[in-house]
């Protein structure tokens, strides 16, 4: 397990639109993947403090299924179909 405080989440933004949720130990380094993986978005937001990966897990399930209640039982973009 990671050390405690070492991972936040995050949203990858297009405009106002969130396309994605996740979390991170490196944001500029997942910036950087996930501009080299072709999606389309315009900024990262960082959506935490720093925590544990578990925590972090936690946290972005959670927010996951908030983003679901208010989209039609839908992910952002290019999250997974599935809860988790």
């Amino acid at each position: 397990m990671a050390k405690k405080g070492k991972y936040v989440t995050y949203n990858l933004k297009q405009g106002k639109k969130v396309v994605y949720k996740g979390i991170t130990n490196n944001p500029k380094r997942r910036l950087e993947e996930h501009e080299d993986s072709g999606k389309r978005f315009t900024h990262m937001k960082v959506t935490s403090r720093r925590m544990s990966q578990e925590g972090a897990d936690k946290k972005e399930d959670r927010e996951l299924v908030a983003y679901r209640r208010t989209h039609k039982g839908n992910n952002p973009k290019y999250n997974k179909d599935d809860d988790g």
